[in-house]
């Protein structure tokens, strides 16, 4: 079960202490499974297998003896994701030109060796598979790994969802595992309301007692030239508010750690998520800017490397193994799971109020096919804010114009709230009449405080 503790920190004395500790303990890649225990292990990288390129074999080898799941964090088979470059670069086939499989048995090291035990997440590289169609959806990708790719859509080879979920350890202790497909253009987008993120709502309100950790390939904050995808930034608050722990993604070819933030990239040691960037899994690897972004902890792109997560039933400890075996030093290795926030991050004490309207309060000559739309002061309860508590008359009447009302929520990637509910009419309005919209006590934030009285205004139509 998820509980509440304060986050713990192990303090290497000195750089050389923890250089002892890595290469020491950890000498040689064959003993990367050494320090394995009971719990389950998550190991894994990004931007893995190319044909060009001996790095993925080499961090294939680190694979060997982890007795764990493997994530991969996207851009699994360069450059196109195609059916042959996943035989040929991330598994050991030969594909002739007559698309027959020839086993290699020269090549030892290869992920595709590990697929039984992976859990993938699909990069922007899989989606440049050439097809008959603009797109070829991923067509590459999602035959080579089947249902394990996207396993709510049984045998589908194309154009699939590619997000899902798993869980990892015991019953009492498990952890709840997201991987998500940040590829927005091609799933239907990312954002407030889309599919995947109401999928995602719904998938981390069933699991509010596990430990929380998701992936996917686009991160939302780097220190390269590479990152910092706003697009993605509703999947960190809805993980945020859930009380997520762990994200990991790709995409920078290099490994990058952050201290907990929440999804503003403010600094939140309570309940911030710690994001790992792991595009180190062989293809190549990219130079940080000279500015590093707040937060930033550890920053590496000297050698390919893996993570490597032990996942407790309150906790998790972190490596980032190199190629050759040692473990990178890092002043912290270890952290409990949080919990969530109390709130969600866009409550405000005390009862919600309604900050302007438009049409604006006794506005005229608004136009007849004009939406009604109430701006509120913090997240609203997006139940209660419907026909019954969002209402259009004639003034002087109490028949109510027929019209839907659609709830908005705030949009993360700005810095203003912007939670707001809009009602449109059915049919257009009547010039020179003047309306009463009525907002009521029904309508409530997120915690249940409701508006403290009914609120209402006049606009007419021109």
């Amino acid at each position: 079960m998820k509980v509440m503790k304060l986050r713990v920190v192990w303090v290497l004395v000195g750089m050389g202490l923890a250089m002892l500790l890595s290469v020491g303990v950890l000498g040689s890649v064959q003993s990367v499974s050494a320090l394995d225990s009971t719990d389950p292990v998550l190991v894994g990288a990004g931007d893995i297998a190319s044909c060009t390129s001996t790095g993925d074999e080499a961090t294939a080898s680190l694979l060997a003896g982890i007795n764990g799941t493997v994530a991969t964090l996207g851009d699994n088979a360069y450059e196109s994701g195609t059916s042959k470059e996943f035989a040929n670069c991330y598994d050991n086939y030969k594909l002739p030109s007559d698309g027959g499989g020839v086993f290699d048995p020269a090549r030892n090291s290869y992920w595709g060796k590990y697929k039984d035990l992976t859990k993938p997440a699909v990069g922007n590289h899989e989606y440049y598979t050439p097809g008959s169609s603009a797109s070829s959806g991923a067509s590459g990708y999602f035959g080579y790994f089947g249902n394990a790719a996207s396993p709510t859509e049984a045998g589908c080879t194309i154009n699939c969802r590619g997000y899902y979920s798993y869980d990892l350890g015991s019953d009492l202790g498990s952890w709840h595992v997201v991987v998500l497909n940040s590829n927005c253009d091609k799933v239907g987008g990312c954002g407030v309301g889309s599919l995947q993120e109401q999928w995602l709502k719904a998938d981390l309100a069933a699991h509010k007692n596990a430990c929380t950790l998701a992936y996917w390939h686009h991160p939302r904050f780097s220190s390269s030239g590479i990152g910092n995808n706003s697009a993605v930034a509703p999947f960190w608050k809805a993980l945020y508010d859930a009380g997520a722990e762990v994200v990991l993604n790709g995409h920078a070819h290099n490994y990058e750690r952050f201290a907990p933030q929440d999804p503003d990239g403010k600094a939140d040691p309570d309940y911030g998520i710690s994001e790992f960037i792991v595009g180190t899994g062989g293809k190549s690897l990219n130079n940080f800017s000279t500015t590093s972004r707040p937060n930033s902890k550890v920053r590496y792109n000297a050698k390919y490397g893996v993570i490597k997560l032990t996942l407790h039933p309150n906790g998790y400890d972190w490596q980032f193994v190199t190629i050759d075996g040692a473990v990178l030093p890092d002043l912290e290795s270890s952290a409990n799971c949080h919990g969530a926030p109390p709130t969600s991050s866009t409550d405000r004490p005390g009862p919600p109020s309604i900050t302007k309207t438009d049409p604006g309060k006794d506005a005229t000559g608004v136009f007849t096919t004009t939406n009604v739309t109430a701006f509120f002061s913090e997240e609203m309860d997006s139940n209660t804010i419907n026909t019954k508590t969002f209402k259009l008359f004639k003034k002087g009447t109490t028949t109510k114009i027929g019209a839907g009302v659609t709830y908005f929520p705030d949009d993360p990637t700005t810095d203003t709230v912007e939670a707001r509910a809009t009602l449109d009419p059915t049919n257009s309005l009547q010039s020179g009449v003047t309306y009463k919209a009525v907002v009521t006590a029904g309508a409530m934030d997120s915690v249940g405080n409701p508006l403290p009285q009914n609120y209402k205004w006049f606009f007419t139509a021109g």
